[in-house]
């Protein structure tokens, strides 16, 4: 009799945590390469998350993607729950307009936003490159298609009246695979959205001698006054080997978005990992060592609040009681 109460009760312990692990929950957010701030965001905040899996039943987990574009269809798609993207193109995507013409996602939701991300143009010290200017006629790495660099370069271009075919090639290169490409001598400079300081960019100029371009102009000028995700930046001098003074530049803020279709209860579990936990999230790269919490539910966000992330947002006294 004792053996077969012990194994009823092995069996209802074998059910129960059947049961329970049955209930998780899993959420998928989209990054970028792995070189990259975007596949650390992600990263750092699955990491959070999953601590508290016990209490949530969420287990998260944060691939390499193709970046901010292929992060916000996916998420349409609903192939991912969550995603970082560039300020812009959660602007675009939301309001249907440039790539997302004819293509809106209405049910696009902000969550937070995070780092700043100049857009950078490192170029080989022997290419001759010194301004943007210098870049017609030569080998550039545009950026992989559905990449947020990708699209900005579009933007830059279409504002200086330029084309794809300015350049003797326009390579289409992930970003793990376009620091060793400027090394190894197949391109004269390569193009990249990111927050600082960068793996990859270090990586660049300490394989080769290689400079950061400014990124200047009337034609910047105006790009930056009409669009208001848009932003000057300055990438601070002897960040990286060879650069010693700060170089002026233009850009977008990293943000983390998700669908209006996605649980409520999900994203606010989500939010609360991070910002209940937020001087262990500075801590995880560089690039958020100087984010506030403030600035983060309000700085880049062209989309509406998740109404999860708001409630949370409403909780902690940030924005004012519905």
């Amino acid at each position: 009799m004792k053996l077969l109460t012990s194994a009823i009760l092995a069996g209802a312990v074998a059910m129960s945590a059947g049961a329970a692990k049955a209930q998780e929950k899993f959420i998928t957010i989209g990054t970028g390469g792995q070189t990259g701030v975007y596949y650390v965001v992600g990263q750092s905040i699955c990491r959070l998350v999953n601590r508290g899996t016990a209490d949530h039943n969420l287990r998260c987990t944060a691939p390499s993607t193709g970046g901010s574009i292929a992060n916000i269809n996916a998420i349409k798609a609903g192939d991912m729950d969550m995603g970082v993207a560039q300020s812009d193109w959660q602007f675009h995507a939301y309001n249907g307009s440039s790539e997302y013409e004819g293509n809106q996602f209405s049910d696009l939701r902000a969550v937070f936003s995070v780092h700043g991300e100049p857009f950078n143009v490192i170029a080989r010290a022997d290419a001759g490159i010194g301004t943007f200017d210098d870049l017609k006629g030569k080998r550039v790495n545009v950026g992989n298609p559905g990449s947020g660099q990708r699209a900005t370069m579009e933007v830059v271009l279409d504002a200086l009246g330029w084309t794809m075919s300015d350049f003797s090639l326009a390579s289409e290169l992930n970003p793990a695979e376009q620091s060793a490409a400027l090394g190894d001598n197949k391109v004269d400079a390569i193009i990249y959205t990111v927050g600082h300081p960068n793996g990859s960019i270090q990586e660049a100029t300490s394989t080769v001698d290689a400079r950061l371009v400014p990124v200047v102009g009337p034609a910047i000028d105006k790009l930056v006054e009409d669009n208001p995700f848009y932003a000057k930046a300055t990438i601070p001098g002897g960040m990286y080997a060879g650069n010693p003074d700060p170089v002026e530049t233009f850009g977008v803020k990293a943000t983390f978005v998700t669908s209006a279709t996605v649980d409520e209860d999900v994203v606010y579990e989500v939010v609360k990992a991070v910002f209940d936990n937020f001087d262990r999230f500075k801590r995880l790269h560089p690039a958020f060592e100087n984010l506030v919490e403030e600035d983060m539910i309000s700085q880049g966000l062209s989309a509406p609040l998740h109404p999860g992330a708001e409630r949370y947002y409403r909780e902690r006294g940030w924005l004012p009681a519905s």
